[in-house]
């Protein structure tokens, strides 16, 4: 599928609208359109499939039994490790959190595969073997993995439920009343369906603008912002190196396949295997138009403590890569 929206997206940018496939523009409009077609198809999809899941398994039950059972951390583990396999960006990740957040699985385990998901990626793994090496991939990966638990279970403890929009206390409401009326009148499957699919098209439409603008944003950093201009503020060895890294970064949208070999030419230039690291785990795990395609689910509040918690997670983990590598 992932090739058929590339090949539209090629013909549409650079076959009907004529633009270069070398130029910024080219570029920053091509990852807009495969990007917004993408993410459209992937929202659709997954809440379609939640609400079928929801129907028959109602998420309610998933909940309740997460909240009165002491799992002992492990609850953080597989939402992680679940992460950690689906092939998924941070704007990517957003739909289905929309869905775990929807069907109301606690928000501290929900957060922990939001941040799981794009930074603990498995193309990123395999790259960062080939150029890295055994030992900076395990140490990568470990680190991405426990950082997503520490910032999921922090944020949990910080009873953050309040600040999530009201769009989706709503539609938590909602879809629970609607799963226990289909169990009571043992609706036949096809009526449920009709209703699905109406509700999914509806979440789509409800955050179709955050998309749009999210995803807009990217591609504009996408096509226009140039390597160089990093390497010029990142290439002396410095204590505010790290941190630096991580501020520079937030901006930038890219996936993790497009971000490791960037990171292999930082290191070539002299610039700190930990400090490159920080940089790559704050652009394919913090970016702007992953904080607005959230405020459809969260407030700017909960954003500002999510995006704050992790990057001192992050800031630290550069320092210790460095300190250990």
């Amino acid at each position: 599928v992932r090739i058929m929206i590339q090949q539209f997206a090629d013909w549409l940018v650079y076959g009907i609208f004529g633009i270069d496939a070398a130029t910024p523009l080219g570029i920053a409009v091509n990852f807009f359109v495969y990007d917004s077609i993408k993410i459209i198809i992937l929202l659709f999809s997954i809440s379609f499939v939640m609400g079928i899941i929801n129907a028959y398994f109602p998420i309610e039950r998933l909940r309740q039994y997460l909240t009165t059972h002491k799992l002992y951390g492990l609850d953080y583990f597989l939402a992680a490790l679940f992460g950690g396999i689906t092939p998924f960006c941070s704007c990517s990740s957003v739909p289905l959190f929309i869905g775990f957040v929807k069907g109301g699985i606690p928000l501290g385990v929900t957060l922990t595969f939001l941040i799981a998901s794009p930074l603990v990626s498995e193309v990123a793994i395999a790259m960062f073997l080939g150029s890295f090496g055994v030992k900076a991939t395990l140490i990568y990966v470990v680190s991405g993995t426990v950082l997503s638990m520490i910032a999921g279970y922090i944020l949990s403890k910080m009873r953050l439920e309040r600040y999530l929009s009201d769009w989706v206390k709503n539609a938590q409401i909602q879809s629970n009343a609607q799963s226990e009326q289909w169990e009571a009148e043992k609706t036949p499957f096809l009526k449920r369906l009709h209703a699905i699919t109406k509700e999914s098209w509806g979440i789509v439409r409800g955050v179709l603008l955050y998309i749009i603008i999210g995803i807009g944003i990217g591609a504009a950093m996408h096509g226009y912002v140039p390597e160089e201009f990093f390497e010029q503020y990142l290439s002396a060895e410095n204590w505010w190196g790290v941190p630096l890294a991580v501020v520079l970064a937030v901006p930038v949208y890219a996936n993790p396949a497009s971000v490791v070999p960037v990171i292999e030419v930082f290191v070539a230039k002299g610039i700190p295997l930990g400090t490159a690291i920080a940089f790559m785990m704050a652009i394919i795990g913090l970016s702007i138009p992953e904080a607005t395609m959230l405020k459809k689910v969260m407030t700017w509040r909960l954003i500002g403590i999510f995006f704050g918690v992790v990057t001192l997670l992050i800031v630290i983990s550069g320092y210790l890569f460095n300190w250990i590598l």
